[in-house]
Order: C-alpha cells, then structure tokens, then sequence
C-alpha cells in the first residue's frame, strides 16, 4: 500500500458494508470528503483452517465487500462509481480464532478462558472500488490483556447481553471496557475498524478525511 495518490477513477460516494453500529460510528467520526451509505453485507463468516489469522481477516473483509460490490454494479452497471468498504474481526487465543459466542454458554467458555490472559484482534479491511478491480486489503493486529474475572462477574455481564453479537464474548467500548487491563496497539482496532489504517488506505483513491 502507498500514500500517494494512484486511482486513476473519481469515486462519488463512500459505501460501508456493515451492519455494525460500532463501525458505522467509526466512520461517521472521521468525516470524510465523501458521502457514505450503508449497505450490509449477507455472507456465510467461515474460517478456513489452514488459513493464518492475517489471511482470515482479509479474506472475510474482501468476502464481505465482494458481495456489496456484485449487488451495486448489478444496481448501477458502468457508471458506478463507489468505493466500498468492508472489515472482519476476530480474537485469537493460543492461535484459535474466537468468533461470536453462538449462545450464552459459549460465551462463558471464551470469557472464562479469555480472563486473566493476553489475547491477540486481528481486523481486515478491504477498499474495493466498483469500478475497477484496484482493490486494497490491509490488516492490523492489537493485543489485548483481561483482567482476572470470577465466575460472577462474567454471570453478570452475560445477563447484559451485550457479549452475543461481539468476538471474543466482550465489547471493548461497552461495559466489557471494565475487564480490560491492558492494551498494545490500536484501540479502535479491537472497536472493529482501525481509523488510522483505513485513512491511510482511502488516501489512495484520493479521499481524506476530517
């Protein structure tokens, strides 16, 4: 990847394909020089074994974008003109990616095994222009340190609700913020969009933000 300027076609709208209210608000955030829609994608989020936890992400967000791109050159043909913009997470413990916990039970399990322990997120981003194929996939990784935790306290924050839709069991920006000691590299990152990187990923196609 490069920062300096090298998409020859003028994108006219950001596309996010997400139905994550945390990355919608990431994105809102940075105020880009660009309108964005929302349009989420619909994909089936299996892992390969073989695949590294790098490869994983990149390979879900590109999935992701794929399929939001196929249905707006469908929509638009030729002429369309959007960049979208897709990203996976995921949390890996002694090289296991952990998804999102399929019920409460499977949620106690990974927080059980989480607390007290370094993890690693990993999230994939993926700027796919619809019209051309000068995709851009990058990835970051951010270490993650939770504090011990009793059997009560993970109880309580199941009760919630707030870990069935996470990876990993936990929100980082929710009440799961409490649970964590100690973090090495991007926050946002383990939020579900690393802004750093993907404001130096859209300066290629010529977009900046703020």
């Amino acid at each position: 990847m490069t920062d300096q300027l090298a998409y020859s076609h003028p994108i006219s709208r950001i596309v996010l394909a997400s139905s994550s209210p945390r990355r919608k608000e990431l994105v809102a955030a940075m105020d880009l020089s660009l309108p964005v829609s929302i349009l989420s994608a619909d994909v089936e989020e299996w892992i390969d074994p073989s695949w590294s936890s790098e490869q994983a992400v990149q390979e879900l967000a590109i999935r992701k974008g794929n399929a939001v791109r196929d249905r707006l050159r469908k929509q638009d043909g030729p002429v369309s003109s959007d960049l979208v913009i897709a990203a996976d997470t995921i949390v890996v413990l002694d090289g296991i990616p952990l998804g999102k916990p399929e019920d409460d039970g499977h949620a106690r399990e990974m927080l059980t095994a989480l607390q007290g322990r370094w993890h690693e997120v990993y999230t994939g981003v993926a700027c796919l222009p619809t019209a051309s194929g000068e995709d851009t996939v990058c990835h970051r990784l951010t270490k993650v340190h939770m504090k011990p935790l009793s059997q009560d306290n993970i109880s309580r924050y199941i009760a919630t609700g707030e870990p069935r839709d996470k990876a990993g069991g936990y929100g980082i920006q929710g009440l799961g913020s409490m649970f964590i000691h100690e973090i090495e590299g991007c926050y946002f990152n383990v939020v579900g969009l690393p802004v750093s990187l993907l404001s130096d990923m859209l300066r290629r196609y010529g977009i900046e933000a703020y």
